[in-house]
């Protein structure tokens, strides 16, 4: 279970720590140039949506895995994170808490 809020409501959750996943993604450059070019129209630039839902898959599932290591049953406190590192190409950090229902 993730959860951006802090706690599970009638849970007592015993705290196992910080989990983060991460992951830089960009796009091919000839759909870059194109991206560029669609900016002067206007639109959506699908190929930035589906690179950064693909990276947002990705840091979760890293998340997930660093939290099934702890043997939490929860992450709660979920929250992302972009940046840009260069023209095209952007880091996605997933982070939060990983829990253990105790009661």
């Amino acid at each position: 279970m993730i959860v951006t809020t802090e706690k599970l409501d009638g849970k007592t959750l015993e705290v196992l720590g910080l989990v983060r996943g991460s992951t830089v993604q960009t796009v091919n450059a000839i759909r870059d140039i194109g991206a560029g070019l669609k900016t002067l129209v206007g639109g959506e630039l699908t190929k930035y949506n589906e690179m950064m839902e693909t990276a947002r898959k990705l840091a979760t599932e890293r998340m997930e895995a660093e939290a099934a290591n702890l043997g939490a049953d929860a992450i709660v406190g979920v929250r992302y994170t972009t940046s840009s590192i260069m023209q095209g190409a952007a880091e996605v950090l997933a982070y939060g808490t990983a829990v253990k229902i105790v009661g």
